[in-house]
C-alpha cells in the first residue's frame, strides 16, 4: 500500500508541473506580444510596450520566464491583474482567487451531496425494479436531465421557485462563516437553486450508471448466496450490491470533476455567483482584453483541484479494492 501511495503522489506532482508548463506556454508564449494586453491603449507607443515587457519579464530567456512563473506559483504569487487602467495596478490575482474559490467550492460540494443523495437510491430502485413502469418513469427523468442545459434548468428554477414562489433567493452569495456571513442556514438558502441546477444533470447520469452496475451485481453468485442464507433484502442491497457498485462510480467521479467545473460556469452566470467561472469570463472580456494573470490563476486552481481530487479517488479505490494497487 505504501508503494502505491508513493507512486500516485509522485504522478500527481508530475501532472501539476506539466499543467503549469502548459498554462504558461499557452497564455504567455503563444500570444505574439503579451505586453499589448497590459497596455490599455489600442495603439501603444514602442516605449509603452518596452516598459510593459520589462514589467512582465518577457524579454528574458524562455526557461528563465517559466522558472520565475513556477517559483511565484509555488509561493502563491500569481502577479497582478491587468484590469486597472495602468501599470501601477495593485489588484493581486491571489486576492481575487481567495474571494472566488469559496463560492465555487460551495457550489460544487453542495451540488455533489444533492446529486449523490438522489442518484444512489434512484439507481438502486431502478435496478431492483428493472423493466417496470417505475423504472421507465425514472428513465424519463434521466433523459430529461441529460438533455437539458444547465442554463435552461437554472432559468426555469429561477423563474418558478425563485420569482413566482419565492422559495429561495435568485442571485447573490453569502458566506456561512465570517464577520459578514449570514449563517449556515442563510448560506444554504442562497445556494439552494444553484445546487439543484448543478445536480440535475449529474443525478441523472449517476443514477443510470448505478442502475447498470447494480443490475450486474444482483445476478452475481454471492448475492444469491446471501439471499439463500436468509439475509434481509435491505442488507443484501447495502452490504453487497451497493458497495460493489460504488467502485466504478468513484472512478467516474474522478473523470467528471473537470466537467463539473465546466457546468459550474453556467450556473454561476445564471445566479450571479462571483466564483471562479465568473472570474475567468470577466477576465476574458474585460476592458484590456485577456487578463492573462487572472486567467492563468483560474486555470491553475481548477487544474490543481482536479489533480488532488483524482489523487484522493485513486487512494480511496486502492483502500477499498486491493487489486488496483498492483497497477
Amino acid at each position: 500500500m505504501v508503494a502505491y501511495v508513493i507512486r500516485r503522489i509522485l504522478w500527481a506532482g508530475v501532472l501539476v508541473v506539466a499543467m503549469t508548463f502548459v498554462t504558461f506556454v499557452i497564455l504567455f508564449k503563444i500570444p505574439n506580444d503579451p505586453a499589448r494586453f497590459l497596455v490599455p491603449n489600442q495603439n501603444p507607443t514602442e516605449h509603452q510596450l518596452e516598459v510593459a515587457r520589462e514589467q512582465l519579464g518577457v524579454d528574458d530567456p524562455f526557461f528563465v520566464q517559466y522558472g520565475r512563473f513556477l517559483w511565484r506559483a509555488v509561493h502563491l504569487d500569481l502577479g497582478y491583474s491587468y484590469s486597472a487602467a495602468g501599470l501601477r495596478d495593485t489588484v493581486r490575482v491571489t486576492s481575487e482567487l481567495r474571494r472566488a474559490i469559496p463560492v465555487t467550492l460551495s457550489l460544487l460540494v453542495g451540488g455533489a451531496v444533492i446529486w449523490l443523495s438522489v442518484a444512489i437510491p434512484l439507481g438502486l430502485i431502478s435496478a431492483v425494479y428493472a423493466g417496470s413502469l417505475l423504472d421507465r418513469a425514472l428513465l424519463f427523468f434521466v433523459l430529461l436531465g441529460i438533455s437539458a442545459h444547465p442554463i435552461v434548468i437554472g432559468l426555469f428554477l429561477r423563474q418558478t421557485l425563485g420569482y413566482k414562489l419565492g422559495l429561495a433567493p435568485v442571485e447573490g452569495y453569502c458566506a456561512p462563516f465570517g464577520h459578514d456571513s449570514c449563517g449556515v442556514p442563510g448560506w444554504a438558502h442562497h445556494m439552494l437553486l444553484p445546487w439543484i441546477t448543478l445536480s440535475v444533470l449529474f443525478a441523472a447520469l449517476y443514477s443510470r450508471m448505478i442502475r447498470v452496475h447494480a443490475i450486474n451485481e444482483l445476478h452475481e453468485g454471492y448475492v444469491r448466496t446471501a439471499r439463500a442464507k436468509g439475509s434481509p433484502e435491505s442488507r443484501v442491497l447495502a452490504r453487497h450490491v451497493l458497495r460493489n457498485s460504488l467502485l466504478p462510480i468513484l472512478a467516474m467521479l474522478g473523470m467528471d470533476i473537470g466537467l463539473v467545473f465546466g457546468s459550474a460556469v453556467f450556473v454561476e452566470q445564471v445566479f450571479g455567483l462571483a466564483g471562479l467561472g465568473n472570474l475567468a469570463l470577466g477576465a476574458s472580456r474585460g476592458l484590456v482584453g485577456f487578463d492573462l494573470p487572472v486567467i492563468a490563476g483560474v486555470i491553475l486552481v481548477v487544474s490543481l483541484f482536479v489533480v488532488l481530487f483524482n489523487l484522493i479517488v485513486d487512494l480511496t479505490v486502492g483502500v477499498v479494492d486491493p487489486r488496483v494497487r498492483a497497477y
